[in-house]
């Protein structure tokens, strides 16, 4: 009789698993299908008037041309740029080991205020750097220049070191990988450093190149920052920008918006797939330990310039731009110790609008990686450890991902159509905010929480099964603690890119509900400079206070672990 009972308890225990992850899937496919769903369907209303209206246009072949080009020619630098980075740290001395959270801190830094920290610098006429070009003999007879970082040349250059960071964090992972014992044998049959590079680590970095590409690549087609803050001056157009400029102009045409975004959402859709086909089983990537993968250290100081330059040129410059600008009274290329002020700071925080905008940064940053994190582990157990729900756990896996490969514009176009009728109408409200800011963030909550679930094994969950622990109390009491490190820094990234996020947020936004980075825009549009300034400093502050914060409660190598 016992047997039968206990049979019967297994069963309803595997039901209410089926139930429960069901109604996950079903709940995720509403909020991440769905926008993109109701986008395409109303590209092909009215006999595709969508696609006639902006395919049929004269000029739809060199924003075709454009958009790609800023992606290959952008993933080109950040390729290049990503895995020296990942190799020199592996090099780096000892006593400047901190170095390595160099390559990652530009992530922290908000895209917009990079960008127009490039601006201030890079402009023709008043920006810094060209100021002082100009003083140099070749370029003493200008009146501007001699860079325009409008032109698209710096646009992908801009856009390149910005995709750098994501690109090392794949390749210095897979870095960690590499047995010690390849290097030193290549270096004991007198292999120099470089050739030790091109003829051992570059072939075994071969997956997570492809992987890091393939994001790296989705990311250039879906940029917008920088086409839109600087390519505007020289008539630039993107995919990206032409979904803005649709569901901007008057009368709107969502239809054509919806059009602009189907050759991004197919390539994203076969990019995700392509990816999960290519990686099969994701316990081969189990992370190796043991002496032989620890990383070869080394001593070479090249390493450490190499690292702190790139620091240099892709952090402090567009931040020391930022600081001027935000420190003067107006954006001039004259300047002087008596100038400077802290009237824009104050300005700033008499602006209507501002102060606001901070606070639902914060706020629907923080409701949108509180709803992560649980949501996250609850897929990353159903794909790791409940491997007979097939059909569900794929549809979930694959479900997660999608947002990566689409960019955060064609989520924030698709939920201004969801969620502006029947039957939640949301828009003007935090929480249409809060549920694009899910959907962006959901395949990192997933994917960090999976690494770790899969790097954990299944030992300490079946010990506390056997000791007759539910699983509910196997997740409190063994499961959460062992993934605090994965949880901690799946916080921290997403609390990063989501206080500056920009892109989705332009969207969806509403004249009572905005966040820092779409009214920084807004001033940036009307000529307010010296505003802009202190609010990308601000917006900065936001950030690394988070980070500041993550890493007080999770140690100082919560970043190491994104």
């Amino acid at each position: 009789m016992t047997r039968p009972l206990a049979m019967l308890g297994v069963d309803l225990q595997r039901w209410r698993s089926r139930l429960f992850y069901g109604a996950l899937v079903v709940a995720l496919g509403y909020l991440i299908v769905m926008p993109v769903w109701r986008l395409q369907t109303l590209a092909f209303e009215n006999d595709a008037a969508g696609y006639e209206s902006q395919f049929g246009r004269p000029d739809i072949g060199e924003t075709l041309r454009t958009t790609v080009g800023l992606a290959i020619a952008s993933l080109v630098i950040a390729m290049v740029l990503g895995t020296l980075l990942a190799y020199a740290t592996s090099r780096l001395p000892r006593r400047v080991g901190f170095l390595r959270i160099i390559p990652v801190l530009p992530i922290v830094m908000p895209s917009v205020a990079n960008v127009v920290g490039w601006a201030f610098l890079l402009s023709p006429g008043p920006g810094y750097l060209n100021a002082l070009m100009r003083q140099l003999p070749w370029w003493d007879h200008l009146d501007s220049g001699p860079v325009n970082v409008y032109s698209s040349t710096w646009i992908i250059i801009i856009t390149g070191f910005g995709l750098t960071s994501f690109v090392y964090l794949f390749v210095s992972a897979g870095m960690q990988n590499i047995s010690s014992e390849h290097l030193e044998a290549a270096q004991s049959s007198g292999s120099s450093q470089l050739g030790v590079f091109f003829k051992v680590v570059l072939p075994l970095l071969r997956p997570s190149l492809v992987y890091g590409g393939g994001v790296a690549l989705l990311l250039g087609l879906g940029q917008f920052t920088g086409p839109l803050l600087l390519g505007q001056n020289e008539g630039m157009k993107v995919l990206t920008t032409e979904m803005y400029r649709r569901t901007s102009e008057s009368p709107v045409n969502y239809a054509a918006a919806a059009a602009a975004a189907s050759p991004l959402v197919i390539v994203g859709i076969l990019v995700v797939l392509s990816q999960r086909f290519l990686l099969g089983n994701q316990a081969r990537f189990v992370t190796h330990g043991g002496k032989s993968f620890a990383p070869a250290g080394g001593r070479s100081y090249w390493a450490a310039f190499f690292v702190g330059l790139y620091g240099f040129v892709a952090l402090v410059l567009p931040l020391l731009g930022v600081l001027i600008v935000s420190l003067s009274p107006y954006w001039s290329e004259n300047l002087s110790w008596d100038l400077f002020t802290l009237q824009n700071y104050r300005e700033m925080v008499r602006t209507p609008g501002v102060m606001e905008s901070v606070s639902t940064s914060v706020v629907t940053s923080l409701a949108a990686v509180a709803i992560c994190v649980p949501v996250g582990l609850a897929v990353a157990t159903l794909v790791v450890r409940n491997r007979h729900l097939t059909v569900v756990r794929t549809i979930a896996d694959v479900i997660t991902a999608l947002p990566l490969g689409l960019p955060a514009v064609i989520f924030g176009v698709g939920f201004l159509l969801t969620y502006t009728q029947p039957p939640f109408i949301l828009y003007g409200t935090k929480w249409v905010i809060i549920l694009v800011y899910i959907v962006l963030m959901i395949p990192f909550a997933t994917r960090m929480q999976m690494t770790a679930l899969i790097s954990m094994g299944n030992t300490y969950s079946e010990a506390s099964a056997v000791s007759g622990a539910s699983p509910l109390v196997t997740s409190l009491r063994v499961t959460l603690p062992m993934l605090k490190p994965a949880v901690l820094s799946a916080v921290a990234l997403m609390f990063i890119l989501l206080t500056h996020e920009f892109a989705a947020s332009l969207m969806v936004r509403s004249a009572t509900t905005q966040v820092m980075g779409t009214v920084l825009y807004d001033h940036w549009s009307n000529g307010s400079y010296t505003l802009v300034a202190a609010m990308a400093i601000l917006m900065s502050a936001v950030t690394a206070a988070g980070v500041m914060v993550a890493m007080l409660v999770g140690g100082r190598n919560v970043l190491d672990n994104l």
